[in-house]
């Protein structure tokens, strides 16, 4: 099986001085998911947590919502030529008895992926309507999580990035409390990635909605991950970038509370700040 990270000469010059050195790389390998037996999507990934990529994908894509609605996920024979031996870069998803398969043979559903090509506004309806848990939009909501809460939340990610910390090249994505409680990270070369494998463990495990937790991500909040929160039934996203304009648009859609810019004791709340104990007198210019 693939690792998950790799060893490369480089080339190093530091003020003038020339030498060469090993250097570890985050691994970056093709995976093709398919779904009885029928290719579905490919992405590439950080091989690690390979089963919980491929089942949180098919949460976000509205196939699964349950670990009860999953029969199986196995390894198939890759293309490596050779032989046909086993490549770890192919999963087969079977789905329950019971449990319908989408046609994959037709165009994929329009709620897949910020680069559809589609209207915004039909991408919002398609997550709007198809999503399992629609999220509580009332501003009676009791108050989740303190600011200063979230503020602590990028550290606790970093300190929990163990591959980072190693090649500086991969995002990450935690789930936590609304207390701050660390619950999961995963790391991945794909933000997208490593959000399915959050989501994925969690179906896995019977979690599903994680309607009690905070998704903390280390990179920009985009369409994608907006949309894979809430799926997964998960009310509050965060992150140290700066979100686009869809995901904000589908943040306030589904009710989801959108954090961006994420960094020390200064935030951005981009949508359900009813979630938040904000003070009564902020300003609202």
């Amino acid at each position: 099986m693939g690792r998950v990270t790799e060893r490369r000469r480089v080339i190093r010059i530091r003020d003038g001085a020339v030498s060469t050195r090993p250097d570890t790389l985050v691994a970056e390998e093709p995976m093709e998911i398919r779904l009885g037996g029928k290719p579905l999507a490919i992405t590439m990934r950080t091989p690690g947590d390979d089963f919980a990529l491929a089942a949180g994908f098919l949460v976000s894509e509205g196939v699964l919502a349950s670990a009860a609605e999953l029969a199986n996920i196995v390894y198939c024979a890759g293309a490596t030529g050779e032989g046909g031996s086993n490549s770890y870069n192919v999963v087969d998803v079977r789905l329950a008895d019971g449990v319908p398969v989408p046609d994959i043979t037709l165009e994929r559903n329009v709620y897949t992926t910020s680069s559809c090509g589609l209207c915004g506004k039909a991408s919002l309806d398609a997550v709007r309507t198809t999503t399992r848990w629609p999220l509580d939009t009332s501003p009676d909501t009791p108050v989740l999580i303190e600011p200063a809460t979230l503020s602590a939340l990028p550290d606790r990610l970093r300190a929990a990035q163990r591959v980072f910390e190693r090649t500086g090249g991969l995002h990450a994505a935690a789930l936590f409390t609304t207390d701050g409680e660390l619950l999961d990270i995963r790391e991945d070369v794909g933000r997208h990635n490593a959000v399915d494998k959050i989501v994925g463990r969690a179906l896995q495990q019977g979690q599903l909605p994680l309607s009690s937790c905070v998704l903390m991500v280390s990179g920009r909040a985009s369409f994608e991950l907006v949309q894979k929160a809430v799926m997964a039934g998960i009310p509050v996203l965060a992150a140290v970038s700066a979100p686009s304009s869809l995901a904000v648009d589908l943040a306030v859609e589904t009710g989801l509370t959108l954090v961006g810019f994420l960094r020390g004791t200064s935030m951005n709340v981009y949508a359900g700040e009813h979630r938040l104990a904000l003070s009564a007198a902020a300003s609202t210019d």
